[in-house]
């Protein structure tokens, strides 16, 4: 265990490396929308982008720790995402159509400044969870896989004070070029350690002969994670991934509708399928590291920390960077993504009249912030599966409000506020004991599993907890909708002529969520004319990519069917 001399030489090489790109990418800043969302990249970039700001190390840890407890269906912490994958098609060009910055622009355009106020709120909230989630999870990794040589702690100050230099520096651009880099790495050394743990436990044979629970072995597992737990987590994910702040750039930073659409789609769809060693490494943990007593969370670390190093000197050292890659490249995504939320929703509004400059550096000041904010959150977490069930439930409270006001016309302000904190409520509610006391109590709830039994005590099981908060946030959004004063005609007329209106090559945008001077309006095509409801009919380039989003996920599922059954 330990660390090589041509370890050490990976790791500042590649130090070296991300630094100058920070450099290279300040030069080209002279504005805050080159900071915050340049629109000048292709499919490719856009691609390992999505794929990059999307995919980090606490990731490969949740699914290896869950399936080094759980089995094979702990892949379900990272596919909960699959199922909703095709419609990542879909969402991609109105949210390029939008022409803002940020998700709160497309609030303020859609209801008014306070919607977008809170919107920006609870988005720095949620990345600050997400950057101590990774943070967390890199730390476990390579404590595990450096045996202690470099502590939990030591990692995350060191992998802060990096990714903060060089994406205060170089904005979006950075993180996109990082991200590319990233990807390749990623890709690699999930792939590069399965044969290597493979080989040491003998193959599918020697997990099959050495575990005894065969429910281990299978893709669904009904006393865990079943069917119903699958499809309640992945509508929550949809309902809350056009709220992650990072979706604005993941769908928006390219050239055209179409560079948005595959960078979208093609990133996560890539990163389902390396979502398989993950869990696979994590299934033949169980029989590597019998009669061990070794943390969940460390499993990945510490099959790497073992035998990398049997390849070629080195080799430990390139995993550590991929690693430490893929966390920064996502943290700086969403440090420029929650201070652009900071910068533009709230203290422009209160600094209308400053120079660009200005806003430049006060958007790197809020980086700085928003990241102290996650590294507290990362010491505080007790563990990296539990922060990733935070996780995900932050982003869905706004995104019941961004769903309805996008496909219903009478969704008001006073709706909006009232979805989102009643949706916060009664999350809280059901953590409280009195509450599960009372629900655990409830006619069935044994048959119905409405409650669970955990090492920390009796909780609400977590898909029935997703669909009270979702289910209560609706209704009352609803309802209060229904009762209070509409939004404006002249407000709904244009930001539904937004989603209508496709992006043509080198528009000229006046502000955030406005239409170039040059514009013309498509004719309305809604699914249900006059009605309030606001669904238009898909286009034929939306249709077919969506079918063909579904035929990859089959594919993906059905191959890892095969394996299980190896």
């Amino acid at each position: 265990m330990g660390l090589h001399i041509a370890d050490y030489g990976v790791l500042v090489l590649y130090f070296l490396i991300i630094i100058l790109i920070g450099i290279w990418s300040a030069r080209k800043i002279k504005n805050s929308n080159d900071f915050f969302m340049p629109r000048h990249f292709g499919k490719v970039m856009m691609l390992m982008f999505s794929f990059g700001s999307g995919t980090h190390s606490d990731q490969a840890v949740s699914v290896s720790s869950k399936s080094f407890t759980n089995g094979l269906s702990g892949i379900w912490y990272q596919w909960l995402w699959l199922p909703v994958t095709p419609f990542y098609w879909l969402i991609a060009p109105i949210f390029r159509r939008f022409r803002a910055i940020t998700t709160a622009n497309v609030f303020e355009a859609r209801f008014n400044p306070s919607v977008s106020i809170l919107y920006a709120i609870v988005g720095i909230l949620s990345l600050m969870v997400n950057i101590g989630l990774m943070l967390k999870g890199a730390s476990e990794v390579i404590s595990a896989s450096t045996g202690g040589l470099i502590s939990a702690n030591q990692t995350i100050w060191i992998m802060t004070v990096i990714f903060v230099a060089y994406g205060v520096a170089g904005g979006l651009s950075a993180a996109i070029i990082t991200d590319f880099i990233q990807g390749i790495l990623t890709i690699f050394f999930s792939f590069a350690l399965l044969p290597l743990i493979m080989k040491a436990v003998g193959g599918f044979e020697g997990i099959n002969n050495a575990i005894d629970n065969k429910e281990m072995l299978t893709l669904i597992a009904p006393s865990d994670i079943g069917v119903f737990y699958i499809v309640v987590i992945a509508f929550n994910a949809l309902i809350g991934i056009v709220t992650q702040p990072h979706t604005m750039a993941n769908c928006a930073a390219g050239k055209t509708e179409m560079d948005g659409r595959v960078g979208f789609m093609g990133g996560p769809m890539l990163k389902r399928l390396i979502t398989i060693p993950w869990a696979l490494i994590g299934l033949a943990g169980v029989v590597y590291f019998a009669g061990q007593n070794i943390h969940p969370d460390k499993v990945f670390g510490a099959v790497a920390g073992d035998l990398l190093p049997q390849v070629i000197p080195g080799m430990l050292g390139l995993f550590l960077a991929a690693l430490i890659a893929s966390v920064m490249s996502s943290c700086d995504v969403f440090m420029i993504s929650s201070s652009a939320l900071f910068t533009e929703d709230i203290y422009r509004r209160l600094q209308p009249s400053k120079p660009q400059k200005h806003y430049v550096s006060v958007g790197r000041i809020a980086s700085i912030l928003v990241v102290a904010g996650g590294v507290y959150f990362a010491y505080w977490l007790p563990g990296v599966v539990a922060g990733l069930e935070i996780f995900w439930k932050i982003a869905p409270m706004m995104g019941i409000v961004f769903w309805l006001g996008l496909f219903w016309r009478r969704a008001t302000v006073a709706g909006a506020w009232t979805a989102t904190l009643t949706a916060f409520a009664v999350w809280w509610l059901t953590t409280l004991p009195f509450i599960i006391s009372v629900i655990s109590n409830i006619p069935g709830a044994e048959s119905l599993k409405l409650v669970v039994e955990k090492s920390t005590g009796t909780e609400i099981y977590l898909p029935w907890q997703m669909i009270l908060y979702l289910g209560c946030g609706t209704l009352a959004g609803i309802i209060v909708s229904l009762f209070t004063k509409p939004v404006a005609k002249e407000k709904l007329d244009n930001f539904y002529n937004l989603v209508k209106t496709p992006i043509k090559p080198g528009e000229v945008i006046p502000a955030p969520c406005t239409l170039p001077v040059d514009a013309v309006v498509p004719k309305r095509r809604n699914i249900f004319p006059n009605t309030n409801l606001e669904i238009m009919m898909p286009s034929r380039t939306s249709i077919i990519g969506f079918l063909a989003g579904w035929v990859i996920v089959a594919t993906i599922v059905y191959a890892f069917f095969l394996i299980t059954k190896i």
